[in-house]
């Protein structure tokens, strides 16, 4: 698709929420800079949203304006992620320690709702066993713990040096979803991919640490993470996920039988790139409801 017959099928409602002023700050955690944006002040109820592997705050700027009347809304970029630094090492309560200082940093009181992603809902839930009393509730967004039958053996590591592409159309042209999908809604994906990429002296590249996968380290256990959620919890995710099937969704509402679960039709594990109105709209039913 060209990129004029893009422009005109963007719908008015993206273009209002991309343009909606935010602030953009940082705090130092553990000798590193974590970045974030907030849309809102301090003073109403927090609503904070943390994004994917190798994601960044950034896939959320079309999904966070909508709460910014209601609600003090805040996505931060984790270590090694968008704008954040990177790390000689990373680990789950590293990360943990990232969320909990955002949320400080901006003065997030402590009934603030987290809304996560993916690699990011593990992160959040080794937050919340961490640090127990530091939020109201947790929206895992096609996250958690997987069933045996859902997980899938890890890629070798192949070590090789960051793809350095000539200009950013070209990396732009080379980004895709990780797990893989098909996403119709391309000016999303192509929004996204905008926002991924980083110059630097010879070329460009992507903001995330390549390395990541090879300094992580998972602490905790997120079992028990999972199980020891005392405050709101609930999921949302893609009914045609590949990441979280129908056994996945039952297992985790046996470790955790307080957890409330919503499927979004035709939607993967990206599902609010591909359902952003559908997946706006449940989750504004769970924030009214709680």
């Amino acid at each position: 698709m060209n990129e004029a017959a893009l422009m005109s099928e963007i719908p008015d409602w993206f273009w209002k929420a991309v343009e909606t002023e935010s602030k953009t700050g940082s705090v130092e955690v553990d000798d590193v800079d974590i970045c974030y944006r907030s849309w809102s002040e301090p003073g109403s109820p927090g609503l904070l949203f943390v994004h994917g592997h190798n994601a960044h705050s950034r896939w959320w700027d079309f999904i966070a304006p909508k709460y910014r009347e209601d609600y003090q809304v805040v996505a931060l970029d984790l270590s090694g992620m968008g704008d954040s630094d990177h790390r000689d090492n990373y680990s789950s309560d590293l990360f943990a320690a990232e969320i909990v200082a955002v949320a400080d940093a901006n003065q997030m009181p402590e009934d603030t709702i987290v809304v996560a992603h993916s690699f990011g809902g593990v992160m959040s839930m080794r937050t919340f066993a961490s640090h127990p009393s530091r939020f109201k509730g947790l929206i895992l967004v096609d996250s958690g713990v997987k069933h045996a039958d859902d997980e899938k053996p890890q890629d070798v590591e192949r070590w090789s040096k960051p793809k350095v592409y000539p200009s950013p159309e070209v990396a732009r042209s080379r980004f895709r979803l990780q797990p893989p999908q098909q996403c119709e809604n391309e000016y999303l994906v192509q929004y996204i991919a905008r926002h991924s990429v980083d110059a630097i002296a010879y070329g460009f590249v992507w903001k995330f640490d390549e390395e990541l996968d090879s300094r992580m380290q998972y602490t905790g256990d997120r079992f028990e993470d999972l199980k020891s959620l005392t405050g709101n919890c609930a999921l949302i995710y893609g009914q045609d996920s590949k990441s979280f099937g129908p056994k996945s969704v039952a297992y985790m509402q046996e470790l955790q039988p307080a957890l409330e679960v919503y499927g979004i039709k035709d939607a993967q594990h990206h599902l609010f790139l591909d359902q952003p109105i559908a997946f706006m709209n449940q989750l504004s039913a769970i924030l009214d409801r709680w």
